[in-house]
C-alpha cells in the first residue's frame, strides 16, 4: 500500500469514528435535554391535577396537547414519583408513539389516587432528527471538501517525490547517465534528493574502481597462470624427469588449472552480479540443449553415461550469453557428480527444464548447495556451479529447484514463477 493511499484511509477512518462519536454525544445531549424538559411538563401537569382535585373535580388536558392522564384508585398513597420512558397508543392520532411519563401518588378529593401522566415525545423526537440533519449535512460537505482539498495539497506535494522513486528506480551504475536530480518543494524532500545526489555519485565512483580492479587483478592473474600452465606442460611432455617429478607436476599442473578455472568462475559471478552481461536475444533452447549435448558427447561417452532427453521445441528471450553458462554448468553438474554407467534425463518444456542424474551421494541439503564455495569432499569443483547456477536465475527471474527423488538429483528451473 502506498504510503499516500495509508495516510488517506487512516485520516477518514479517524475522522469518521471522530464524526460518529461526536454525534452520538450530541445526539444523546439533545435526547437528555428533551427528557428534562418534558419531565418539568410532567410536573406542572400534576400541579394542574393538584389544583382541580382542590376544586374537587379531575383534570383532563385538551385532545391537542398529546397528554394522557389517567387516574387508578389505591387502598393508601404513598408520596413518591418515577419518570421513565415508555410506548402509547394516541388516541387523537391513531398509532402507537414513544412518550415519557410520570407516575406518582396522593389523594384526590379525599380519595387516594395513581396518577400516571404520560406525554409524548413524537413531535419533539422529529425536532431532534430536524435539528442533527440541519448540523450533519454542513459538517458532511465539510468534511468531504477536507478530504477532497487534503488530498489534492498531498498530491501536488508527493509528485515530486514520485518522480525521486522513478529516477532512483531508472538509474544504472553500469550506464554513464547520472542520477538526474529533482527540483523539490519540500524542505525535507530537498535533503533527500540532495542525500541521494550524493550518493548516487559515490556508489557509481566505488563500483568504477571495483570493476577496473576486479578486471585488472584477472589480468594479471591469468598471465602468470598461463605461463606456469605452459611451462608445466613443456615440463610434462619432457623425458627427463623422473616417475616422482612427474606425478609432482601433475598434482601442480591440476592446481594451476582450478586455480584459473576459480578465477573465471569468480570473474563471471562478478559480471553476473553487476549486470555486465545484457544482450538479450530470441533463444531456442532445444537447439541449444542439442548444441551443448554434442560438446559433451565424449565426456558422455567416456564414462558410459545414458542420456534420456524429452526437448519440446521452445523460444525465449533472454541472455544468450548467460544461457549458454547456464546449460553448459547444468551439463557439466550432471556430469562430474554421476558414476560411470549412470543415467542423465533432460526435459524441456514451454514453462520449465529439468536436469536429473544419478550420483553417488544421496540427498543433498537444499539450503545449502546454492551458497558460493559449499561443496562436497569428494568434489573437485570449485564451488561455484551451483552458486553461478542460481545467480543467473535471479538475474533473469527464474526459479531454480534442487529435488532428490527416485535415485536421482534434479535441477528444475522454471521460467515464469507465479
Amino acid at each position: 500500500m502506498k504510503l499516500f493511499t495509508r495516510y488517506n484511509r487512516i485520516l477518514v477512518i479517524i475522522s469518521l469514528f471522530g464524526l460518529l462519536l461526536i454525534g452520538f454525544l450530541f445526539y444523546r445531549m439533545l435526547v437528555y435535554y428533551l427528557d428534562e424538559q418534558i419531565d418539568h411538563d410532567l410536573v406542572e401537569e400534576i400541579m394542574e391535577v393538584k389544583e382541580y382535585s382542590a376544586k374537587g373535580s379531575f383534570y383532563q388536558p385538551h385532545e391537542f396537547e398529546d397528554l394522557i392522564v389517567q387516574y387508578k384508585k389505591i387502598e393508601k398513597a404513598n408520596p413518591s414519583s418515577s419518570y421513565a420512558d415508555t410506548v402509547f397508543y394516541n388516541p387523537v392520532k391513531h398509532r402507537k408513539e414513544t412518550a415519557r411519563y410520570l407516575k406518582t401518588e396522593f389523594e384526590l378529593v379525599g380519595q387516594p389516587y395513581q396518577v400516571l401522566v404520560i406525554a409524548s415525545k413524537f413531535e419533539r423526537q422529529e425536532q431532534i432528527r430536524n435539528i442533527c440533519l440541519i448540523i450533519l449535512i454542513p459538517v458532511m460537505l465539510l468534511f468531504a471538501l477536507v478530504l477532497l482539498v487534503n488530498r489534492i495539497l498531498l498530491k501536488k506535494i508527493w509528485t515530486p517525490f514520485e518522480q525521486l522513486l522513478k529516477n532512483i528506480t531508472a538509474f544504472n551504475i553500469n550506464h554513464d547517465q547520472p542520477y538526474e536530480p529533482v527540483e523539490m518543494p519540500v524542505a525535507e524532500f530537498r535533503q533527500l534528493n540532495k542525500v541521494l545526489v550524493e550518493l548516487s555519485g559515490k556508489v557509481k565512483s566505488d563500483y568504477n574502481e571495483i570493476k577496473l580492479f576486479t578486471e585488472n587483478a584477472s589480468h594479471e592473474m591469468m598471465t602468470p597462470l598461463a605461463v606456469i600452465n605452459s611451462k608445466l606442460d613443456n615440463m610434462l611432455q619432457s623425458n627427463v624427469l623422473g616417475k616422482e617429478d612427474g606425478e609432482t607436476l601433475v598434482e601442480l599442473y591440476k592446481a594451476t588449472s582450478r586455480l584459473t578455472k576459480l578465477n573465471q568462475s569468480l570473474l563471471l559471478l562478478v559480471k553476473i552480479d553487476n549486470n555486465l552481461l545484457q544482450d538479450e536475444e530470441k533463444v531456442n533452447l532445444k537447439l541449444l540443449i542439442e548444441e551443448k549435448a554434442i560438446y559433451f558427447q565424449e565426456l558422455i561417452t567416456e564414462r558410459n553415461i545414458t542420456v534420456e532427453s524429452i526437448l519440446s521445441d521452445v523460444t525465449i528471450s533472454a541472455s544468450r550469453q548467460l544461457l549458454e553458462i547456464l546449460i553448459n554448468n547444468l551439463f557439466s553438474n550432471v556430469i562430474r557428480h554421476n558414476y560411470d554407467g549412470g543415467k542423465i534425463e533432460i526435459s524441456l518444456d514451454a514453462e520449465k527444464i529439468v536436469f536429473a542424474n544419478t550420483g553417488h551421494n544421496q540427498a543433498l541439503d537444499p539450503e545449502k548447495i546454492f551458497d558460493r564455495f559449499y561443496k562436497d569432499n569428494a568434489s573437485e569443483g570449485t564451488g561455484l556451479g551451483l552458486a553461478i547456477l542460481k545467480q543467473i536465475c535471479n538475474r533473469q527471474d527464474y526459479l531454480l529447484n534442487y529435488t532428490y527423488h527416485h535415485d536421482l538429483h534434479s535441477f528444475t528451473i522454471i521460467f515464469n514463477p507465479q
